[in-house]
């Protein structure tokens, strides 16, 4: 086995919008064989966090610190909406020059750099991935997009869906995604381009290889003889779901035996499971269909990958880390009133969303805020709250000096990734200067003490970490959890995590002098990372995806 002091491969994979309990190993019933051996082999986490949306999430990621230091205060289609936040340094709406990006650090240092997926954090010359340390790049530049390449266009020659343009980079050149060589499918492409990449690679050089895919994010797209794997096994609705995977997550030691969860709420998108007709039922129940079997896909592929890694004998020197960006989607794209009337007309026009049709290339649906809170369960709501829903997610890991077969239950973050990674591979962070620019210092803490028993948590309970986007607030310190949502007569509620890991119970009026003081924390975490503070109008006009049915939240 490697030795910490050898430079180790780095494969690191993201899933996109990926549900706290949907794989097999964290309690879902979709079949993930690949990743339940991986995770079974390594380290699984229960109290994983990023931030509550991608972009936001990645930036931490690659800069090691918060997102609205890294360039992604809020998420570039936000900024481009809201006057309040153009101009102010953290909010460029990409991965920003003020941190220096993981893959530049390691391409610097020796490392063959790749990836081949969903960027997202910058669509400029010096935001683009090669721009930003990859040697080698096969990427998708917006949040999404169809999953078989279909992209309708209008006829004056534009998208017909202007929220996921088709915009793809090979390297640093933009290339015509209909020069794409048939058939398409994601998941798989970006599997391909990946493995060629690597196939390629100097083996005299450690490797990055970057892996984020766009499953299971929107629009639900999967292949038919899969889908049909999953027929059936959602008709009783998304509560009954979200019970039978919370039981599941107390058998396997991921949650606390006395941990409960909220019901499943409706929102201002949907109706409660018991007041839909037959046929709105299996609908439904189709799209839950078409995302278990999009996840299912995601397995396989990553498969490929860890297959690769045993037949070239480098899979005992590579970490593996694998998690997703944030809680599973609720908001239902195909019928969202933000996104307006004619978003609703090019679905209308372009796609079919008949019973028959979801989860075809020219299917245009999400599963919605009933299935994303049984994806999530125990948890909160779901991905854009600041809620658990919206930031705890599944993430393992696999290193052979590591702690194997352990769940892990400390809390930890997204930005802790990059000094562990530095760590492991012994090179230093070039903060405060690099490529002659000032950087910032990570926030995140390396993990290599823990996994190697030489330390008993990786945050401490004194350590505070916030988090805000779309005009939702929260801070952490221990335990306790302090959150803010706007709405009519909004105010700060206090949950203590150790005992209720669902946020049911708002002890605010029975802990006044812990919730002044983590409102004082959250003061300090506002003016320390640059967040910009929004009034409560402001910051209710954001709320984009946070009503309850009938009552905000």
């Amino acid at each position: 086995m490697p030795a910490l002091t050898t430079k180790p491969n780095i494969l690191l994979i993201l899933a996109d919008d990926l549900g706290f309990s949907d794989l097999g190993c964290f309690g879902g019933e979709v079949a993930t064989p690949n990743l339940d051996a991986l995770a079974k082999e390594g380290m699984r986490f229960s109290g994983f966090h990023t931030a509550s949306a991608c972009s936001p999430t990645r930036s931490m990621l690659f800069s090691g610190t918060d997102n609205h230091l890294a360039g992604l205060g809020q998420m570039a289609e936000t900024i481009s909406r809201n006057e309040v936040f153009q101009g102010k340094a953290g909010y460029e709406g990409m991965l920003n020059q003020r941190v220096a990006a993981l893959s530049e650090i390691l391409q610097d240092n020796g490392y063959g750099t790749y990836m081949s997926g969903k960027w997202h954090l910058g669509m400029t010359p010096d935001s683009l991935p090669h721009a930003r340390g990859f040697d080698r790049v096969f990427g998708l530049l917006p949040g999404g997009g169809n999953h078989y390449g279909y992209e309708p266009y209008l006829d004056d020659g534009t998208p017909a869906v202007k929220v996921l343009p088709p915009i793809y980079v090979e390297d640093g050149n933009f290339v015509d995604h209909r020069s794409f060589a048939k058939p398409f499918y994601s998941t798989t492409t970006f599997t391909n381009r990946m493995l060629g990449y690597l196939e390629e690679h100097d083996s005299a050089k450690p490797f990055f290889a970057y892996l984020p895919y766009t499953a299971p994010h929107w629009p639900l797209q999967a292949p038919p003889e899969v889908v049909a794997k999953y027929r059936g096994k959602y008709d009783d609705g998304p509560e009954a779901l979200r019970q039978r995977r919370l039981a599941a997550l107390k058998r396997e030691g991921l949650v606390d035996e006395d941990v409960t969860s909220l019901p499943i709420v409706s929102t201002f998108e949907d109706k409660p499971w018991a007041e839909m007709t037959a046929e709105e039922k299996a609908v439904s129940a189709r799209k839950m269909e078409v995302y278990a079997a999009m996840i299912e896909v995601m397995d396989a592929e990553i498969g490929r990958v860890v297959s690769w890694l045993k037949e070239t004998g480098t899979y005992e020197s590579t970490f593996i880390f694998f998690c997703s960006d944030n809680g599973a989607e609720g908001a239902m794209l195909e019928a969202l009133p933000v996104l307006g009337e004619e978003f609703q007309k090019t679905i209308e026009r372009f796609f079919d969303n008949s019973l028959d049709n979801i989860g075809r290339y020219n299917s245009f649906t999400s599963i919605g805020p009933a299935w994303a809170q049984a994806a999530t369960a125990p948890n909160r709501m779901y991905k854009a709250w600041i809620t658990e829903g919206g930031i705890r997610c599944p993430a393992l890991l696999r290193y052979p000096n590591f702690r194997n077969g352990e769940i892990s239950h400390e809390f930890c973050t997204i930005m802790d990734i990059l000094p562990t990674i530095l760590e492991m591979a012994d090179i230093p962070h070039p903060a405060p200067e690099y490529r002659g620019r000032k950087v910032l210092q990570p926030r995140g803490r390396s993990w290599v003490k823990y996994l190697t028993n030489k330390a008993e948590y990786v945050h401490d309970d004194n350590a505070v970490h916030g988090w805000e986007l779309f005009g939702q607030s929260a801070i952490r310190q221990g335990p306790w959890k302090a959150v803010w949502i706007p709405g009519k007569d909004a105010k700060w509620s206090l949950y203590n995590l150790a005992s209720d890991a669902g946020e049911t119970r708002d002890l605010a009026n029975v802990e006044p002098e812990r919730l002044t003081e983590m409102v004082r924390l959250w003061r300090d975490y506002e003016a320390e990372t640059g967040v910009v503070r929004l009034d409560p109008d402001q910051a209710f006009a954001l709320r984009g995806y946070g009503f309850y049915r009938g009552t905000e939240q």
